[in-house]
């Protein structure tokens, strides 16, 4: 089929295998020679799992020829966050703590997928445990961002975010519990979803701030995201704070129309509370001009400072962080990377009253929040006040922060990232959609409307492109 296989789109390839025009087998073969020859330098992969994606692809291709084609998902190849438990796979948390931790079952998410047919190619890098930065001192070295290899991909989903925009996989599973899916997507120029809390199960996933935890997809397009989502969405019972919540059609809206929208533009987070780059600013006010130029209906909102709203998060996320940390934290402390244990150990020292109050607050945020979204259909932000900075002063080591995401863990609210521009030097920027809860397929209808009308899901890191052998 040509070199481009790995710059499809789920949606094209998966079309094509349902056709008979591409084999799944192909297609994984393809991804696991683009791994071995260009993971070396970005550092995306914990663990490539070879045998059993080819497995999954013949499996998949069997099935497929013989009529039993299951949707989208069948046959293409995904990566999964190492913080997704896999029976009898390792999944470490890139950490020396869990470095033999093997699961004995699936995470739901994960059972969802393979049931779809989809085709996992291995565990992909994060910060330790979800939350200790970019690292040097852990057992694997951190991903690093395909658009300049000196930049950071932010995290904590860093490697699925610097595996897709480098196009070593077609889509990938993260977890984001304060950005951990945005920033990586707006750093990395892909799309990225944090579902409404309650949406996707976290059973089986690494927990870090039981409250604020979300899984999401993580591609190329906010179509593919849909994709996913059809695939992962649904009530669990084993999850304590999975909603019982009818699933929906994530797809039905994809390439329609936004005219009539009412788009609230909550401007102040990011002139004003955390003043952005003006990059960053221009690219915002294209993304508007976009919005109007499809038909949405632009108004000013106010919400209380970002700062409210970030300050509650971090109160709420330590604490619950340090709870499910505390007992290996104070007994193997060097068995954590630096940072992991730094930041973990913070939350040893908020009071109770803090945390209590920090709950009280964010009942009073979320419902600000849904008292101004009675007037709007969706608010947008930047996801970043900046590009990509060097490989290691990310948002959480280099202090004040780089992400407008946080406010959005704290109202539980579904929250997509998608690439809406460039810098002069070729570094991506990321408009942010936030909808009301369990309107997901809302979001990433205007995330697909936004990325066909500013064109820039045709541009691809100099990084993957380079690394095309010459036929």
């Amino acid at each position: 089929m040509g070199t481009d296989l790995h710059f499809m789109t789920i949606a094209e390839a998966s079309a094509l295998i349902r056709a008979g025009k591409l084999s799944p087998v192909e297609l994984t073969t393809h991804f696991l020679e683009r791994v071995r020859r260009l993971d070396g330098e970005l550092h995306a992969f914990i663990r490539v799992m070879e045998d059993s994606a080819l497995a999954d692809a013949r499996r998949a291709e069997q099935e497929i020829a013989a009529g039993g084609w299951k949707g989208p998902l069948h046959g293409i190849p995904i990566g999964l966050k190492d913080i997704y438990n896999t029976a009898g796979i390792a999944t470490t948390g890139h950490s020396a703590l869990y470095r033999d931790h093997v699961p004995a079952e699936d995470a739901t998410t994960v059972r969802k997928l393979r049931e779809a047919g989809a085709v996992i190619l291995g565990k992909l890098s994060t910060w330790e445990f979800a939350i200790g930065g970019t690292s040097f001192d852990l057992p694997w070295p951190p991903a690093r961002n395909p658009w300049d290899l000196s930049r950071d991909p932010s995290g904590s989903s860093s490697g699925s975010g610097a595996g897709v925009a480098a196009g070593l996989m077609m889509g990938a599973m993260g977890t984001d519990t304060g950005g951990s899916i945005r920033g990586p997507a707006a750093w990395c120029g892909i799309a990225g979803l944090k579902p409404t809390y309650g949406l996707v199960s976290r059973r089986g996933i690494l927990p870090l701030s039981f409250s604020l935890d979300h899984g999401g997809p993580m591609c190329w397009t906010s179509e593919d995201c849909a994709i996913l989502m059809q695939v992962l969405a649904g009530h669990d019972p084993q999850d304590p704070g999975s909603a019982p919540y009818p699933v929906g059609d994530f797809t039905s809206g994809i390439g329609s129309g936004i005219a009539g929208l009412r788009v609230g533009v909550i401007r102040h987070f990011y002139e004003t509370d955390m003043p952005a780059q003006p990059e960053v600013i221009g690219a915002m006010d294209a993304s508007l001009k976009a919005l109007a130029g499809l038909g949405a209906k632009l108004s000013d909102v106010t919400l209380s400072p970002f700062g409210a709203y970030s300050g509650v998060g971090s109160l709420i996320s330590r604490s619950e962080a340090f709870a499910l940390h505390q007992e290996t934290l104070t007994k193997t402390p060097e068995l954590y990377g630096s940072f992991g244990r730094q930041r973990l150990a913070v939350g040893g020292f908020i009071a109770a009253s803090d945390y209590v109050n920090a709950l009280r607050q964010r009942s009073r945020l979320i419902a600000e929040i849904a008292t101004v979204m009675q007037d709007v259909d969706v608010l947008v932000v930047p996801t970043a006040k900046e590009p990509a900075l060097p490989i290691g002063l990310d948002n959480m080591t280099k202090g004040g922060g780089s992400f407008y995401n946080r406010a959005f863990n704290v109202t539980g609210s579904p929250a997509l990232s998608v690439c809406n521009g460039f810098t002069a030097s070729g570094l991506p920027l990321a408009l942010q959609i936030v909808g009301r809860p369990f309107e997901d397929a809302l979001v990433l209808k205007v995330g697909d409307a936004v990325e066909r009308a500013m064109g820039t899901r045709e541009r691809r890191p100099e990084f993957a492109m380079e690394a095309v052998p010459a036929q």
